[in-house]
């Protein structure tokens, strides 16, 4: 996610956190000092409301965390390959390549719900043991708040509309019970959107009232939308793509250019010859390096040309979405990494053999779609 650092890493998983995050802490920090915990413990000074205020919005972005790692973890034990973990302001994402199966699916899904759920039972239970046992009244009053938060999120994260675990967890009870991978991502997706449209004006009309809570469900409701909608498209896609070998989609002949030219050279021998936005690069082996786009050289200014080299602009191979053309394009598509283009490199014998452009698979769609009004 752009916008976010690396932190570590949980659960043998990269951890990255968006610039939004302390904002968030701040937030929930300043509400728990001087709202939630004045109510529950009046009397107390403003510098422990502060700082237990502090220490419960920590605590939160520690279950969340934790919320996160159990998908991160369950998808490790199933064998799925878990990019990164981020946290930010509307919760957390975990990117990992996608299920194989229904059941892996629902185990992967229903892990941070779970989390959330157990972590706010026992908070919820330590802070009233805390308070019925003792005098500490404020840091009884952090743990309910920390439980009740915990259950809010694992019942919310529950609801039938992906991109929510729930939703997650429908899709896969619909894969199960269809055998249509497809058909269940798109209902999802449209569960998605509705609860999305539904979230915004639920938080709208709170606005209206006076209630500026609101528009935190209005930003959750068109992130909700957004990526639902992104969802469905991509699942339309796959629908479209299904069977496709990357070597029925792939272009060939395909130009490529030595990765040690300078930009000027390049330029003026390679990109005039090639029909493509992108263009493979070769190392003194002939080996691929990489992938550097026309944009990037464009963006060079003219005095800097004859002093970098292609490769410094370009896309290094480990980021760049690698295939055979014996792969299926639907799974080569899943290794595409955000920012990096939508296209693959497709690799046969440790050589080039041609590359996947986003316009080579808009080509495959519309195919796919005549085909479909020719039969219909």
């Amino acid at each position: 996610m752009k916008g976010s650092v690396r932190l570590g890493s949980v659960t043998g998983v990269p951890l990255r956190m968006h610039w939004s995050v302390p904002l968030l802490v701040v937030l929930f920090a300043y509400g728990l000092g001087r709202r939630t915990l004045p109510a529950w413990a009046p009397g107390e000074s403003d510098a422990a409301y502060t700082a237990a205020g502090a220490v419960g919005a920590l605590l939160l972005m520690g279950s969340l965390l934790l919320h996160e790692a159990a998908h991160a973890a369950t998808a490790h034990r199933k064998g799925i390959p878990v990019q990164d973990v981020t946290l930010w302001a509307l919760g957390g994402v975990t990117r990992m390549d996608a299920p194989r199966t229904a059941g892996v699916a629902f185990a992967v899904a229903v892990s941070g719900p779970l989390t959330s759920l157990l972590v706010g039972g026992a908070a919820l239970g330590a802070g009233v043991g805390l308070d019925a046992l003792t005098d500490w009244v404020v840091p009884a009053g952090v743990l309910v708040w920390l439980g009740w938060m915990n259950v809010l999120l694992g019942v919310f994260n529950l609801l039938p509309a992906a991109p929510l675990d729930g939703g997650r967890v429908l899709q896969a009870l619909l894969w199960w019970r269809t055998g249509d991978r497809g058909r269940a991502e798109r209902v999802s997706s449209r569960g998605g959107q509705i609860m999305g449209v539904l979230l915004m004006a639920a938080g709208w009309i709170s606005v209206l009232r006076g209630t500026t809570g609101g528009l935190w469900l209005v930003a959750i409701g068109l992130f909700i939308t957004l990526v639902a909608g992104a969802e469905r498209q991509q699942a339309v896609l796959r629908t479209a793509l299904q069977g496709v070998r990357v070597s029925d989609a792939m272009s060939r002949p395909v130009i490529t250019g030595a990765d040690w030219l300078t930009v000027g050279a390049f330029l003026d021998e390679v990109t005039a010859r090639s029909g493509h936005s992108a263009v493979p690069l070769l190392d003194f082996e002939g080996r691929p390096s990489g992938i550097v786009e026309m944009r990037r050289l464009a963006a060079i200014p003219p005095e800097r040309r004859d002093e970098l080299r292609v490769r410094d602009v370009a896309v290094p191979l480990e980021r760049c979405a690698v295939a055979a053309p014996e792969d299926l394009l639907t799974d080569a598509l899943e290794r595409v990494r955000p920012g990096a283009g939508m296209r693959v490199l497709v690799v046969d014998a440790g050589l080039v053999a041609g590359i996947v452009t986003a316009k080579d698979i808009s080509r495959l769609v519309q195919r796919h779609t005549l085909r479909g009004r020719g039969t219909g």
